[in-house]
């Protein structure tokens, strides 16, 4: 009989690609790792791992093993759906990966109404970029994403993960307040001499800001570079940049921002996906139902 520990460790050692990421992520140690793969390759009865290098190749016998073993996990995840969803409370764990924008604006109301209505709940958050945090949650890393995905850039899709949509919120030119203004910036055709400030590049936001910026006939003079949304608007309130921004970011603050209409009023998709083997199980459901609430609450700010 072969081990479903085991197996799951050749399921992660094809997807992180080193036993050293395998043990990072389960928290082992590399030469445990080895070891228990090793046991596997006796229970099996075949070659799994061939050495290249410094590093380990799994052989066709390992692939093969390495799809049942996802069926396996996915119809075990169902049962523990469908034995969770048996009880006549909600309990559990759920392991969130969530945004910035979307932690900032959501999470601190969500997981206070979670706290009061779910006691026996246990949320844990980490802060992931929506394309790392969809791979991560197919993994088996996390049991929800919060996502997003902006017009004209489709956020990854994985075979095993569902999409509900939360919410949308508007994209629109952050400039300075008016005394600030230097450039005069009233439009992003009229941003072409302003310094802009964005993500670092290969995030979303990046791309299809950049984009924007082309379509409008230039290339943007990206002087800031910084993940953190509140520095972002820190730089653009002090009039030291401008930047397109979605509307989630303001939530629950005032700011001394312009916030202008931008040309076929772009708006960005909040989303959450978990593993559809998951989908039914009572934490998950409940912690879904209170975002959608959380999110239909949320007030998006007036045009300056």
């Amino acid at each position: 009989m072969l081990d479903v520990r085991r197996l799951r460790l050749l399921r992660e050692l094809k997807l992180r690609g080193t036993l050293a990421e395998v043990a990072d992520a389960l928290r082992f140690s590399p030469s445990s790792i080895s070891q228990q793969l090793a046991l596997l390759e006796k229970e099996a009865g075949v070659e799994l791992l061939r050495k290249t290098g410094r590093r380990v190749q799994l052989t066709p016998q390992a692939e093969i093993l390495v799809a049942h073993t996802g069926e396996l996990l996915e119809t075990l995840e169902r049962a523990e759906s469908d034995l969770a969803a048996s009880l006549t409370t909600v309990t559990g764990t759920v392991r969130l990966a969530v945004f910035q924008s979307a932690a900032l604006a959501l999470m601190p109301d969500a997981l206070t109404t979670m706290s009061n209505l779910y006691p026996d709940v246990r949320i844990e958050m980490v802060q992931r970029e929506p394309e790392t945090a969809l791979y991560e949650t197919w993994a088996r890393d996390f049991d929800l994403v919060v996502a997003e995905q902006y017009p004209g850039h489709a956020a990854p899709h994985y075979p095993e993960l569902d999409r509900k949509r939360l919410t949308t919120d508007a994209i629109r030119l952050a400039v300075p307040p008016p005394a600030l203004n230097r450039f005069d910036v009233r439009s992003v055709a009229s941003a072409a001499n302003a310094p802009w400030v964005m993500e670092p590049r290969g995030a979303a936001s990046r791309h299809w800001a950049e984009q924007a910026c082309r379509g409008a006939g230039f290339e943007p003079d990206v002087r800031f570079e910084t993940a953190d949304l509140q520095a972002q608007i820190r730089l653009i309130e002090s009039g030291n940049a401008v930047a397109l921004m979605p509307d989630l970011v303001w939530t629950g603050r005032e700011t001394a921002c312009q916030l202008l209409e931008t040309d076929g009023s772009p708006r960005r998709t909040v989303f959450t996906s978990v593993r559809r083997a998951s989908a039914h199980r009572p934490a998950i459901l409940a912690f879904r139902d209170v975002l959608e609430h959380t999110a239909a609450a949320v007030n998006k700010p007036e045009l300056q």
